[in-house]
């Protein structure tokens, strides 16, 4: 239970006063959950202090910009979560395409902090992470391993990425400056769909005592962030969207698999709304459509395995996007001869044009997949689908260049910015669909046994109670019992707000 963040007492009372002793020392404060849920609750001289602090700098107050309304310069607040809506001249359907923006967040210009700070959080509170003593181990396929970094150089102890060799060179590049030391940054053989390999390096981390392993994948604490904070955001957004429109109906929330924390928000969604909720993956490695395995480029999604925080029997559809769709888009989107076809030649605002670079290789990934789910389902103008885009351009640079050697010969101009259009746009089908039946459920939830039970030494017993809805309601008694024992810790510490 320790391991998968479900605790709700002190496990350890020494770890637990030298956490209060370290943060006491570096005036940290931690935000509660229900403080990020809704961050016009955090403490007006906080937020006052927070017009002087960097949203990029290692502050501890920056852990109070962890949430969903920061404004775009990300030292403000917002009413409604910043966000893009797609014309149809952009998708080709009727149905509201609405992104959420991630790069608002603080330090790593993505909302995998969130996660990160979900799955410490639980572990400081209840005296399993000792910041004086432990290393903060932060397997990942994405930005993950770059939030717990930065959380980790928060609280003034060591923070260690997991993560495969062939992501973009900006994010090693980003951890280059963030890390304390270079061993602390761990490369795992192969790429985004390498899943298997950063556990058995995590596995050989864990053989010491003074790494403590954030395992996003089967941590809790990032399933419970993301059901309440991200997604009362999104109900938030959905309800800023149609006002006054009482036609108008959420009819899915669509995220790429990944950790499976993200989908989490789609519990909210369907228990509020009655949204469908679409899982996402690369069409190179169809994991969830049929078992497939392979390789991809869509960075920060996560294959050949089925997270333990993903609530398969509550999910509705499975998505698959090719990578090569991704890859040109991104060119075509953050090109000036893409832009330039894009306003010219398609009529495409320029005004949303120029907001395109908002939008990294996994949240044109989560576009794709809407507008399939729009054309699946034939929704139309009183339909709204709501993603996330979880990065923005600013990660993919050098991947951009890789794609325009890869598919267009090493220049992308013109006519191929066209046929990009065409190809990767336009041209977005109901293929790689699979709308789950029970049957489904069942079979993609059995395929999670291999992983967890087999090789991560789950209890059958608890691996098998999550096909019940029940159990993921239940989980919702933690945040309170959580909240109520930061609120106690921070007052243990004497920080002030």
């Amino acid at each position: 239970m320790a391991r998968l963040g479900l605790e709700r007492t002190v496990v350890d009372t020494a770890v637990y006063e030298n956490t209060i002793a370290r943060f006491k020392e570096a005036g940290v404060l931690l935000p509660t959950i229900g403080q990020l849920k809704d961050p016009s609750t955090i403490p007006a001289s906080i937020r006052e202090k927070l017009k002087d602090v960097s949203p990029d700098s290692p502050h501890p107050l920056n852990l109070f910009r962890v949430h969903w309304f920061n404004d775009g310069a990300r030292t403000g607040l917002t009413d409604v979560p910043e966000h893009i809506e797609l014309p149809p001249a952009l998708t080709g359907v009727k149905a509201r395409i609405v992104l959420a923006l991630g790069n608002r967040f603080p330090m790593i210009n993505a909302h995998k902090v969130l996660a990160a700070y979900g799955c410490l959080v639980p572990r400081l509170v209840t005296g399993q992470f000792d910041p004086t003593k432990h290393r903060a181990v932060w397997p990942s396929t994405g930005n993950y391993c770059r939030g717990g970094v930065a959380i980790s150089r928060i609280l003034g102890c060591r923070g260690t990425a997991v993560l495969p060799e062939n992501m973009s060179k900006e994010r090693f590049d980003w951890l280059d400056k963030w890390v304390s030391d270079p061993s602390d940054i761990v490369r795992t053989p192969g790429s985004e769909s390498n899943v298997k390999e950063i556990y058995d390096t995590c596995a050989e981390l864990d053989r010491d005592p003074a790494n403590i392993i954030f395992n996003q994948f089967c941590e809790f604490g990032n399933y419970l962030v993301h059901r309440n904070c991200t997604g009362a955001a999104l109900e938030t957004l959905f309800k800023s969207l149609t006002q006054g429109k009482p036609g108008a109906k959420l009819a899915a929330y669509v995220s790429a698999s990944g950790s499976g924390g993200t989908l989490a928000a789609g519990d909210h969604l369907k228990e509020k709304f009655g949204a469908r909720i679409v899982a996402v993956e690369a069409a190179e490695c169809p994991t969830l459509l049929n078992n497939g395995f392979g390789e991809h480029n869509i960075q920060g999604i996560g294959d050949k395995h089925v997270p333990y925080i993903h609530n398969v029997m509550n999910t509705d559809m499975i998505a698959a996007v090719s990578d090569q769709h991704s890859d040109q888009l991104m060119v075509l989107f953050n090109t000036p001869e893409g832009r330039k076809y894009l306003v010219e030649r398609r009529g495409v605002d320029a005004a949303l044009v120029e907001r395109l670079s908002n939008f990294g290789l996994s949240s044109l990934c989560n576009m794709l997949a809407a507008i399939k789910t729009a054309r699946y389902y034939g929704l139309g103008e009183d339909d709204v689908i709501i993603t996330v885009a979880t990065d923005g351009a600013a990660m993919y640079g050098s991947e951009i260049d890789k794609a325009i050697r890869r598919y267009f010969g090493g220049r992308f101009d013109a006519v191929n910015a066209g046929e990009c259009w065409g190809q990767s746009l336009a041209a977005t089908t109901t293929d790689h669909l699979l709308e789950l039946t029970h049957i489904e459920r069942q079979r993609i939830f059995n395929l999670g046994y291999f992983t967890w039970v087999e090789q991560q030494g789950v209890s059958l017993e608890d691996f098998t109670a999550r096909a019940k809805q029940s159990f993921w309601d239940g989980l919702q008694e933690l945040v309170p019992a959580w909240d109520a024992m930061i609120a106690e810790f921070n007052a243990r510490t004497g920080v002030k707000a």
